[in-house]
């Protein structure tokens, strides 16, 4: 085959592609299979590490569950992708799959046609080259994607289940209308990160309607990108306490000194926070161990640039996130009754050594797999909801240079199901 004209445009490879495979996906069914649902898949780039990559190789080629190698039960058949960056991986894997990539979302869900042609939507807006705001928030066009696809829904008469990786926007009011129109047109509506389905060490649950006081998770990474990673490793613990969760009153964000003297304030966010990092595998060391023993003390001295949130529910319950150099995610969790910590870290290594692994998607492929099989959201979109909320005041905290943020807006109450959905084999 002579090699492709790197001139081609952008619009005319995409129908080329489209066009080509369209009908791969109107082969007659052998013997008495059951007909496979399809998805159709919106990213804004797909190159190495890029949660898109993740996302189409699992879709395409499978992941290892159970001890075994399982075959998605749905069919990637469609792909809109934003940006094709240096390294773009997108091209290769359409061409390898025989699946089209269409030159706009709307394309993408009615396999160029006129009315919706998929039974799920999968929208991955993460990493790419989008404009950043004066607090430093990547403005991934996750709510324009995702009103896109609603557009859709809208003009065909009919929905289908949504995944959203990640938070949903960074405008609060944007985050709320991506729920309600889920509500609206009645479709399945799951998002959110790995961190609640991923393995933990030691593999516990926090017992559902547990007398719960206050939560830490001690995590890691960027402002706006990892925050919302460590928010959910305590959320998704702290939603299953007694009475549920009702809501956020206010998010305070401190950085360096004033974060360790108001923590310090504060016995049982202390003792906490030494419990999860007593769960971390990546402490600072010196001459190849710790150079004193885990307290908290010890770690305002050797992590004194570190930035915290802390978070006032509006039961009186609290979060606190610890944003360290520690490269792992770590919770603890007080039983305001018996005074017990209940601790543990939420499992998410990262690709090392060339590796493209990174196991901890193949829990949430699997999740997407049953939410669009069974047309059943596995756990509510609340919980991304205010974790987004929770994330989008942290960061305005910190903008305005530790200043308390009100959220009275934030009066979101949901119940977890019963059944936590983390990753055990």
């Amino acid at each position: 085959m002579a090699p492709m004209n790197l001139q081609i445009s952008r619009r005319s490879f995409l129908m080329s592609m489209a066009s080509a495979t369209a009908g791969l996906s109107c082969l007659p069914l052998r013997g008495a299979e059951r007909p496979r649902k399809k998805i159709a898949l919106i990213g804004t780039e797909v190159r190495r590490h890029s949660h898109a990559q993740h996302f189409i190789d699992r879709f395409l080629l499978g992941y290892t569950w159970g001890g075994g190698w399982r075959r998605p039960e749905v069919d990637l058949v469609a792909l809109y992708i934003d940006q094709f960056p240096e390294g773009d991986l997108s091209r290769a894997a359409a061409k390898r799959y025989g699946v089209p990539i269409y030159p706009s979302i709307a394309e993408a869900l009615t396999l160029g046609r006129s009315k919706l042609g998929v039974d799920g939507a999968v929208i991955i807006g993460e990493h790419g080259k989008y404009p950043r705001n004066e607090k430093g928030q990547t403005l991934y066009p996750r709510y324009e994607f995702f009103k896109q696809v609603v557009k859709v829904f809208e003009s065909s008469g009919r929905s289908v289940p949504v995944f959203n990786d990640k938070h949903l926007s960074t405008e609060w009011s944007r985050c709320v209308e991506m729920v309600e129109d889920s509500r609206r047109l009645r479709f399945p509506f799951l998002a959110g990160s790995s961190l609640p389905v991923t393995r933990r060490m030691p593999a516990i649950d926090m017992p559902y309607d547990t007398p719960l006081s206050e939560s830490v998770c001690a995590a890691y990474g960027g402002m706006d990108s990892y925050d919302f990673h460590g928010l959910e490793t305590a959320q998704c613990m702290s939603e299953r306490r007694r009475g549920g969760e009702v809501g956020i009153r206010r998010v305070l964000g401190l950085r360096g000194a004033k974060m360790w003297d108001y923590a310090a304030a504060r016995e049982s966010t202390r003792r906490l926070l030494e419990a999860a990092l007593t769960r971390s595998h990546n402490l600072p060391v010196k001459d190849g161990y710790p150079a004193d023993a885990i307290t908290f003390a010890w770690a305002s001295k050797v992590f004194p640039e570190a930035w915290a949130y802390f978070i006032e529910h509006r039961d009186g319950f609290h979060t606190s996130l610890f944003m360290l150099p520690i490269h792992d995610f770590n919770y603890a969790g007080l039983n305001a009754k018996t005074g017990e910590i209940i601790s543990c870290q939420m499992y998410l290594p990262m690709p090392l050594h060339g590796s493209t692994t990174a196991d901890f998607f193949n829990p949430q492929i699997h999740h997407i797999e049953r939410m669009i099989v069974d047309n059943r959201a596995p756990y509510p979109v609340e919980r991304t909801l205010l974790t987004s909320g929770m994330t989008l005041a942290g960061v305005e905290s910190l903008h305005r240079g530790g200043e308390p943020v009100e959220t009275p807006e934030m009066a979101v109450r949901y119940s977890a199901p019963r059944e936590s959905l983390f990753w055990r084999d």
